[in-house]
């Protein structure tokens, strides 16, 4: 791996605090890759090889029972996925593929294990990386018991215009079959919560979003710490 490259991963929270050695010996066997959008990286009742860490783009987290699909989460760097499975050497409980061009850590199972067990530092920052994946477990149940499919959407509306600056106007940055199903409804449902949304002052052409009446929109969505804030940038994953 390429100096340049070992130091990209060495700036990831889940690995900053590493001793010299636990780290190298971590990323000996380690690699990074470039996967271009729609690849399918794991599937659920697999175990996995690797741990993965997405360094750029964005990936789903998705689950099949039956002839149904549901998407899980929608990860952000610089999150780790499927860290319980690696570390108990379990079978991955979900699927996963990039939405865009991703560029992710992959690092041997193996070694990941034996660093958790001798490097006190990994083990603090793995189990902290653990504890706000199921934070933002607990904060996706509320978000889907608590509220109706279109509070839920124009809650997601406004953290999406939030993070997209904040100007009223954004480009959706998935499919809106993903983000449908993100949200726990039917792409038909989706169409008709954007609809009923014109009454709230948004505007949606395709993919693009124009929120013209922000104070109605919040109104609706009832903001709520203890649902809707992110505790640092990786809280749009699950674990398993």
């Amino acid at each position: 791996m390429r100096t340049s490259d070992a130091q990209k991963i060495r700036n990831i929270p889940l690995f900053r605090d590493l001793e010299d050695d636990s780290f190298e010996q971590l990323i000996s066997s380690a690699y990074l890759q470039r996967f271009p959008d729609h690849v399918v990286l794991l599937h659920e009742g697999e175990r996995a090889d690797f741990l993965h860490v997405l360094v750029e783009g964005a990936v789903e987290q998705y689950a099949r029972h039956g002839d149904r699909e549901t998407t899980l989460s929608i990860i952000g760097p610089t999150a780790a996925f499927i860290l319980a499975a690696v570390i108990l050497d379990q079978p991955c409980l979900k699927s996963a593929r990039t939405l865009t061009p991703s560029l992710i850590v992959l690092i041997p199972a193996e070694k990941v294990r034996e660093t958790f067990a001798k490097d006190l530092a990994f083990a603090s920052a793995c189990l902290r990386e653990l504890a706000a994946r199921y934070r933002a477990i607990v904060k996706d149940l509320k978000n889907m018991r608590l509220r109706t499919s279109i509070e839920r959407l124009a809650s997601w509306i406004l953290h999406a215009n939030a993070e997209a600056g904040g100007t009223g106007k954004f480009v959706i940055p998935i499919e809106k079959r993903s983000l449908a199903s993100k949200l726990g409804m039917r792409p038909e449902n989706l169409s008709r919560n954007f609809a009923e949304l014109a009454r709230h002052g948004v505007k949606v052409s395709g993919r693009r979003i124009e929120i013209g009446d922000i104070h109605a929109l919040t109104r609706l969505a009832q903001p709520d710490p203890l649902i809707d804030d992110p505790e640092d940038s990786g809280a749009n994953s699950t674990e398993g």
